[in-house]
């Protein structure tokens, strides 16, 4: 072969080699998700580093559009705009008006896909989905049965506080439904329920458990919730002056103050989030990737909080804890 033959031919490999390589440059997957929480809430820090795992990179091949919701009737406007910003995916997670909102922010694009945790509902049964193992409608996600667990928070609370008569439930809106459950569960295990509904935006706590005023020392429960999530500092300073003990869907209120918590462990929860984008990232819908459900339910103790709330803890529940504050 000539030496100008040579050179020709090798310029046209460099060449080709240059466009397979640009062909071969990651897709940048956009995610975008709206939290009443600040955006480095530990779950959210899991969410990010479990997809960095998976190998999306935050500014190389993976955006994360995070806007905080100051409400549930914020979300609205916030999946409205993180539509406008044409993200891939859609993170719904938790309650009922984030999905509502999203699905409605959707509409106009028709291709953006959604991951949904169904935190508070059965997303069957509400529609949302057709089947658990082929959900449809470009959506899937988590599925976490809470009203079955918040039967099993009162089934704990009976276990801790035998001699109890009452139990405060909270509920907003998004857990009025854990709410109901709850109460059918305390009517069977011999409790008085009362429903401490949650008003304003913040919600007034200390009004709210005007009805426990007759029933000093009696136990309360927090839901799956992201307002009792969000104010969880707030709401267990005031159970801890009110020396009311109580017991919450999630440890992240337990480790502020709460006495207690049962419910999946958050940070697992947006890991396998993570799994699921992933998942439907690779696939041309996301309702052909089946929901996923969690395999293992969290149990923990604040011993700090008992001991100034004057309480001890059966030590067969202790011991049978994922997490123990001492």
């Amino acid at each position: 072969m000539k030496r100008r033959e040579f050179i020709a031919l090798l310029g046209g490999a460099v060449a080709t080699t240059s466009v397979g390589a640009r062909a071969q440059q990651p897709k940048m997957l956009r995610v975008g998700y709206s939290g009443m929480l600040p955006r480095g809430a530990p779950h959210y820090d899991a969410f990010e580093k479990r997809m960095a795992e998976l190998g999306y990179q935050q500014g190389r091949n993976f955006t994360f559009e995070y806007i905080q919701s100051p409400s549930f009737e914020g979300y609205d406007l916030t999946y409205r705009e993180l539509v406008a910003r044409k993200v891939d995916i859609l993170l719904a997670a938790g309650n009922e008006p984030a999905l509502r909102a999203a699905q409605a922010a959707r509409a106009a694009e028709g291709a953006t896909s959604i991951v949904f945790i169904a935190l508070d509902f059965d997303p069957v049964e509400r529609g949302y989905a057709a089947s658990l193992s082929r959900p449809g409608n470009n959506s899937t996600g988590i599925f976490v049965s809470q009203l079955e667990l918040a039967g099993k928070r009162v089934e704990l609370l009976r276990e801790t506080f035998p001699r109890a008569r009452r139990v405060g439930l909270f509920w907003d809106a998004a857990s009025r439904e854990q709410a109901m459950a709850a109460a059918a569960a305390a009517t069977s295990l011999g409790f008085e329920p009362h429903l401490l509904e949650l008003k304003g935006q913040p919600p007034d706590y200390a009004a709210a458990l005007t009805p426990m005023d007759r029933s000093p020392g009696e136990p309360v429960m927090l839901p799956a919730s992201p307002l009792i999530l969000r104010d969880r500092a707030t709401l267990a300073r005031l159970l801890l002056e009110r020396r009311s003990p109580s017991i919450s869907a999630f440890r992240e209120v337990m480790e502020a103050g709460a006495l207690m918590s049962y419910g999946v462990n958050l940070v697992d929860v947006f890991r396998d989030m993570a799994n699921v984008v992933g998942q439907v990232a690779r696939s041309s819908n996301a309702g052909d990737v089946p929901m996923r459900a969690p395999s293992h339910f969290h149990t923990a103790f604040n011993l700090k909080t008992a001991k100034a709330l004057g309480i001890e803890i059966p030590p067969t529940l202790v011991a049978r804890a994922d997490e123990v504050i001492e």
